[in-house]
């Protein structure tokens, strides 16, 4: 869509919104708010370069008559710039699922318990900075491990109402293995293992993104267990979901009834049909996928943690700081930043080629 397509959708958006009968359906509702989040940037964009351009032609024809407003001229050029340069960086095609919100799944790798410690730390890490954004999270599903850290566990990522930024944009890049340099709390030595805790991330789906077919799918249930296999429920309240036809297959235990673990399955079960349509349909999206996780291996590794050294690196796009415990506590901005900016100067180089 070119930039008169994008600011008469955002005009339409504007007058739907104002009727209160969209307000009667939710969904409808906050899928429209969302658009209009994401348009909001362009076209307030556009109006500031509009009232700009008018005030730089102003200034340069009284300029003519009287100098003082040469400086004014001078300093209204370089705002012109700044905005055609957002401007132009704003209407760069931007990934589908930008604004979703997210599926977030961290899994233990090599390092045995080890592994499964950090898992834990990752999970406060993400849940942190998710707080810090502003952005709403409900764990769907967890294994704990016996020391009190996480064999795997799923959490869900939204943002609020209004927000220009969906979850995607940020944590899109997390998957992947992240690799953890430390003296481990099992450790009497005082030796530094390394260890891998593998991430996925997928953009939550809604009802309308996939379809299922209830004939698919083949629900089994059982009794959820905790740490050590030691059973917590007498109930058959976990359930497990497999998708026939590609194979997927989800569980949940977390909740005390049937019904709502079933529920939080699907919920994860259409995230993970999503992310599989889209490679199929998206070459590029298939790319992306394949550099997440596949094994928990430590040298596939896209970020690691060194204690020693309190430094976070990030190998995918050469960054590099020395605030790990800042980073843990949820201080992740700059690392995402890092990433984003390096996907959109992708991005630009890609329109400009075309």
């Amino acid at each position: 869509m070119n930039l008169d397509d994008l600011i008469s959708e955002y005009a339409g958006i504007e007058v739907r919104l104002a009727d209160p009968s969209v307000h009667a359906d939710q969904n409808l509702a906050r899928r429209l708010g969302k658009r209009y989040a994401e348009l909001r940037p362009i076209v307030e964009t556009h109006r500031d370069l509009a009232v700009t351009e008018d005030d730089l032609a102003a200034a340069r024809e009284l300029a003519r008559e009287d100098e003082a407003f040469a400086a004014e001229a001078t300093e209204l050029e370089k705002r012109r710039e700044d905005l055609e340069e957002r401007l132009r960086r704003l209407l760069v095609p931007r990934d589908p699922s930008d604004g979703k919100d997210v599926i977030l799944e961290v899994k233990a790798g090599e390092g045995g318990e080890e592994s499964a410690l950090f898992a834990g730390d990752l999970l406060r890490m993400y849940l942190r900075y998710a707080e810090r954004s502003g952005w709403k999270t409900e764990v769907l599903d967890s294994h704990p491990s016996d020391l009190g850290g996480y064999k795997d566990v799923t959490v869900a990522v939204k943002a609020k109402g209004g927000q220009e930024e969906g979850v995607w944009t940020r944590l899109k890049f997390e998957g992947g293995v992240h690799r953890v340099q430390r003296v481990p709390a099992t450790e009497s030595q005082g030796r530094i293992h390394t260890s891998a805790v593998g991430v996925l991330v997928t953009p939550e789906a809604e009802d309308v993104d996939v379809q299922i077919d209830p004939n698919d799918l083949r629900i089994d249930v059982y009794r959820s267990s905790g740490p050590g296999g030691q059973s917590v429920n007498t109930t058959d309240s976990a359930v497990r979901i497999t998708h026939v036809p590609t194979g997927t297959v989800v569980s949940c235990q977390n909740e005390k009834s049937q019904l709502q673990n079933k529920e939080q399955a699907l919920r994860i079960l259409r995230s993970r049909l999503l992310a599989m349509a889209q490679e199929e349909a998206d070459a590029a999206a298939a790319a992306e996928r394949k550099s997440q996780v596949r094994t928990v291996d430590r040298s596939e590794r896209v970020r690691t943690y060194n204690y020693p050294e309190n430094r976070i690196s990030d190998h995918r796009v050469g960054y590099k700081a020395y605030n790990l415990d800042q980073v843990l506590d949820g201080d992740l901005h700059n690392v995402t930043q890092a990433l984003v900016d390096a996907d959109m100067e992708r991005r630009l180089a890609e329109a400009q080629g075309s």
